[in-house]
């Protein structure tokens, strides 16, 4: 019986360890340059920053949960919601947190 206890718990043990440890693989799709359809605003993400209007200084960390990107300066919290509604190879369509629907292409 001590076996049985035994064994499960290091079955267990390294089937958490390696849902852990996991690499999440980021949205290929969305990393890019994109350039909103009237032109006034740009955006860049990489696989680490979301750059909006080219401004390197306040390049903010993101994070993708869902149909949802959430940013962060610095990882400071509260965290900006963009709702990507689209995305595709060339267009991206992205609900800003003010409610507008912002068309993006490459």
């Amino acid at each position: 019986m001590k076996k049985y206890i035994l064994i499960s718990y290091i079955f267990f043990a390294v089937a958490l360890m390696i849902t852990a440890c996991e690499k999440k693989q980021s949205n290929t799709m969305l990393q890019g340059t994109w350039k909103s359809k009237d032109a006034n605003t740009s955006l860049k993400i990489t696989g680490k920053k979301f750059i909006m209007d080219g401004d390197e200084q306040s390049a903010e960390d993101y994070f993708v949960k869902g149909d949802t990107i959430f940013t962060s300066f610095e990882g400071n919290q509260p965290f900006t919601k963009f709702v990507i509604q689209k995305v595709d190879e060339s267009n991206l369509i992205l609900l800003y947190p003010d409610s507008v629907v912002v068309n993006f292409s490459r």
